[in-house]
């Protein structure tokens, strides 16, 4: 009887580390796709800048921020 809990407790704990493993994978698989939206982001962002640029300096003042 003893050596069927001690066997159910591995087979739990190891049930529980599969499930812990898939959902930390889930999760870097999510963050590295966040990450490269950020990046694409600032990269867009950048480009807007250096597009505004220009015409901040060609309008009287500037436009206000």
């Amino acid at each position: 009887m003893k050596n069927i809990i001690v066997l159910g407790a591995l087979v739990l704990a190891l049930g529980l580390i599969g499930y812990l493993y898939q959902q930390l994978s889930a999760t870097e698989k999510e963050l590295q796709l966040a990450q490269k939206r950020f990046a694409d982001c600032e990269k867009v962002t950048f480009q807007l800048q250096h597009q505004l640029a220009p015409l901040q300096k060609k309008q009287p003042g500037g436009i206000p921020q």
